[in-house]
């Protein structure tokens, strides 16, 4: 079976873990811990950053390079076209999508997380131990701004952010209007790159993150409340309830609850 070393928020992975469903795909999630569990996965992988696939006995990190070895190994399904026009039109709107969506969105999150202890909290997989969840909720706002300035999440670039992913959602709303996918009649690599990570905008209705089901088909209201953008939510929606499939409550099996990586 697949293992997909993964965090279960990080919208890469969710990009990665749509693929695989997408593609009928069984797969073990292996949840990295941040800091300890990257240890063990630079030992294996040379790199610490999540999403890994180990396939038998290689390991291919970057949720693109996955994209593209599941395409190749995997042929069934396949979510890179072989028409020239439309390969190069999904790869740009990919490439955009993991620049624009993927890296603004967590700048608008940790704006939303810093303001709101209570929605920090409910961002942590439900297996969360409380004790951690307290020690999280009971951060500072003041303190996690400052520590934002030193990851480059300043006031100034996280409004800049907010203001290039409002026109992001604006302009896929209007690449949808007269199409159900974003490069034509058939879905592929754009758009589910853009559907998974959009996640943290606004969450799924369903089941498909193991996180509390409070917070499903909720979101950053500037972005989740705006009914300008609904129309593009609602696509993503739909493209969930098409080809993503929920959790169940084993640990072996697709869409499972992940399991914790283990440290030697």
């Amino acid at each position: 079976m697949l293992e997909l070393y993964q965090w279960e928020l990080s919208q890469y992975s969710e990009k990665v873990r749509l693929i695989l469903d997408f593609k009928g795909l069984d797969y073990r999630k292996i949840e990295v811990t941040p800091g300890i569990g990257q240890v063990e996965l630079f030992r294996l992988t040379g790199q610490k950053q999540v999403p890994v696939l180990k396939d038998r006995n290689r390991y291919i990190a970057d949720s693109t390079e996955i994209a593209k070895y599941l395409d190749l190994e995997y042929p069934d399904r396949p979510i890179i076209p072989q028409d020239p026009k439309k390969r190069g039109l999904t790869l740009l709107i990919e490439e955009w999508a993991d620049e624009s969506i993927g890296i603004k969105g967590r700048k608008a999150l940790f704006a939303a997380v810093s303001q709101d202890q209570n929605f920090r909290k409910s961002l942590l997989p439900t297996s969360t131990p409380d004790i951690f969840k307290s020690l999280i909720g009971g951060v500072p706002s003041d303190l996690l701004t400052v520590l934002g300035f030193g990851v480059g999440y300043s006031p100034d670039l996280i409004q800049s952010a907010i203001a290039s992913l409002k026109q992001d959602l604006e302009a896929l709303t209007l690449l949808l209007a007269d199409s159900p996918y974003l490069t034509g009649d058939e879905p592929t690599l754009a758009d589910l790159a853009v559907a998974g990570l959009s996640i943290l905008l606004k969450f799924p209705s369903g089941p498909y993150l193991d996180l509390p089901a409070s917070i499903r088909g909720k979101g950053l209201p500037i972005f989740s409340e705006n009914i300008d953008y609904q129309p593009f939510f609602t696509w993503r929606d739909r493209l969930y309830a098409q080809f993503r499939r929920p959790l169940i409550t084993t640990t072996s099996a697709t869409g499972s609850a992940p399991t914790s990586i283990q440290i030697d």
